[in-house]
């Protein structure tokens, strides 16, 4: 039997008890149907043929007064007309005795109207008093008197019936409400019992759904029947029995893969460490139990002891999980420090996404790579660059200052020849004082050593350090133009520091502009709260690869004549950053380039 013959099965004794109430319904509408019929057929017939008889017999007695009075009110036809009505009339009763003792009465009707017909036509005959008194007033009354037993009988008749209706019909009703709410009852009862059964199935199929899901894949569904749950069922056995052939067959290879990708992670030196999609740690190697302490039971609970290393793996894997791909470290001063059984180490985190098949993020791997030596050794390169452009200060000053005396003939006249080269050298002097001032303040601004000395000041009153600019750009033929700076507008800076900026930007502008090109300088506010300077030039541009390298240390652009060390840019990205604020750079080849900074408005 098919699923839905079942529920129609199920519903059925519902069906039948409103069959039932129905049928029961119609049953005592027809017997209280019968019992009216019944009271119009028997008595009602009666009572009205009773009533013709004695409007008839009136009449009659009204035409024998008015004989006698000399008066005649209705002529002889019409008295035969009414004589043959009382006739019928009485035929009428006679075929429609219903009642005990109406026989009895009816035959004395009868018999009273025969003799009141006899007296009748005696006083037509002759119309005299006496003989009207004597003889046709006793036989009215008597024909009166049978009339109205037989009037009274067929009265309490339809009385006692319309009695029996009314009972009848109460009883009825409580007959009906009991048999009703008793239908109901055995109807809800029945159904809910079938469908009870009917849903057994289900339960037992959401009970082995439920094993299968927590691993158990020898449940089996025992189902009988050919309805569609037990052919799901029998599907279900199937697909359980595929699975359960799957992981037999599968799950050695399964361990031994897992096994592989252990051992090759366990086999890197360098701290590995596994996040799931909500940043918990899934898995570690061998190297983050020994270094770091960590264990896969213990998860991100152990990172509490290293607060930075707990930030740095924080900050990289939600950079993974937010979708922003992998994260790979800009410079050693990203590494994150911890302290260990062997002494304080540096590491530096790179970290890749793990998709799943359908190219979903489900977790990320960062890779803590040892940087400490490398710290220590580019740390004491640092120190060496900066105690030599230190040491450099004092001869190069003097050297400087010789030459300049020279160049002003303090010493002596010079021969062209000896000017030239004496202008030359100079020159080399004042580019070689910005390589060491250049590498100074790289090497303060890695020890923290940098101060900054900030104070709130108008973003119009900036202009000044533009405007210093214009004489040297007429010197070499180009445009230097800066565009109205809007009023209202306050940052806080350290003016020196944001100087050294503006000097490294506009002399890189003016380094590459040719000769004939121009320099525009804009200050705008931003949505976000800062203020954002740009300077634009109209140079051969940069190639887009190269837009983010620029601003690293000692990097110059491949083909391009260079006249610094390329610590410019470096040093102005890291004093914008330590005023909170960002340097970029917008570039096309041959479009020209437009460096931009931005800087955070405060209040007036």
């Amino acid at each position: 039997m098919t699923l839905s013959k079942k529920l129609i099965l199920a519903q059925a004794p519902l069906a039948l008890a409103l069959l039932g109430i129905s049928l029961f319904a119609l049953h005592t509408n027809h017997r209280l149907s019968q019992t009216s019929k019944a009271i119009l057929k028997d008595n009602f017939r009666s009572v009205l043929a009773i009533q013709r008889i004695q409007d008839a017999v009136e009449r009659l007695d009204e035409a024998a007064v008015g004989r006698v009075l000399g008066r005649p009110s209705i002529a002889s036809l019409e008295e035969g007309e009414l004589a043959r009505q009382v006739e019928g009339e009485l035929v009428v009763q006679e075929g429609n005795v219903t009642e005990p003792g109406e026989d009895e009465a009816t035959r004395r009707l009868r018999v009273s109207w025969t003799q009141y017909q006899l007296a009748f036509a005696g006083v037509t005959a002759q119309p005299l008093g006496d003989l009207y008194h004597q003889r046709l007033s006793p036989q009215r009354q008597a024909l009166r008197a049978a009339a109205n037993e037989i009037l009274a009988l067929n009265l309490d008749a339809i009385v006692a019936k319309n009695d029996r209706v009314h009972k009848s019909a109460d009883d009825s009703d409580a007959v009906m409400f009991f048999a009703t709410l008793g239908a109901c009852l055995l109807g809800l009862v029945a159904s809910g019992s079938l469908t009870s059964r009917l849903l057994r199935p289900l339960g037992v199929l959401s009970q082995a759904v439920r094993r299968i899901a927590e691993g158990d894949l020898g449940a089996r569904i025992n189902l009988e029947g050919q309805d569609e749950i037990s052919g799901l069922a029998r599907e279900f056995n199937t697909m359980t029995e595929r699975l359960e052939t799957y992981r037999r067959s599968s799950l050695g290879e399964l361990l031994e893969a897992q096994q592989s990708s252990q051992a090759a992670i366990d086999s890197l030196t360098d701290p590995v460490v596994v996040f799931d999609a909500q940043g918990g740690v899934v898995n570690v190697n061998s190297a983050s139990e020994k270094l770091l302490g960590l264990s896969v039971e213990q998860g991100t609970a152990t990172l509490a002891e290293s607060a930075p290393l707990r930030a740095g793996l924080a900050r990289v894997s939600g950079h993974i999980l937010a979708g922003k791909g992998s994260y790979a470290p800009k410079g050693f001063e990203e590494a994150l420090s911890t302290t260990t059984p062997e002494g304080e180490r540096f590491l530096l985190p790179r970290g890749s996404p793990i998709y799943s098949a359908e190219g979903a993020i489900r977790g990320a791997t960062v890779v803590l790579q040892d940087v400490t030596k490398l710290r220590v050794f580019d740390d004491l390169t640092h120190d060496l660059v900066a105690t030599v452009a230190h040491e450099f200060r004092t001869p190069l000053t003097s050297l400087r200052m010789a030459i300049h005396l020279c160049v002003e003939e303090v010493t002596g006249p010079l021969s062209p020849k000896q000017a030239e080269l004496l202008y030359a050298a100079r020159e080399d002097c004042e580019r070689l004082q910005r390589m060491v001032n250049d590498l100074l303040d790289v090497a303060r601004l890695q020890s923290g050593r940098m101060s900054f000395s900030r104070k709130k000041v108008a973003a119009d009153s900036l202009t000044p350090m533009v405007e210093a600019y214009d004489k040297e750009a007429r010197a070499q033929g180009v445009e230097l133009h800066a565009e109205p700076t809007p009023q209202g507008l306050f940052v806080e800076v350290d003016p020196t520091r944001l100087q050294l900026v503006f000097a490294n930007l506009l002399n890189n502008a003016l380094h590459f502009t040719p000769r004939g090109g121009h320099i525009d300088v804009r200050v705008l506010p931003t949505k976000d709260g800062f203020l954002r300077f740009e300077i634009s030039d109209t140079g051969p541009g940069i190639p887009t690869e190269y837009h983010e390298r620029i601003f690293d240390k000692f990097f110059q652009v491949p083909g391009v004549a260079h006249s610094g060390a390329g610590l410019g840019l470096h040093i102005a990205r890291e004093v914008v950053r330590a005023h909170g604020g960002e340097l970029g750079v917008d570039s096309k080849v041959a479009h020209g380039s437009t460096f931009w900074f931005t800087l955070p408005l405060v209040g007036n």
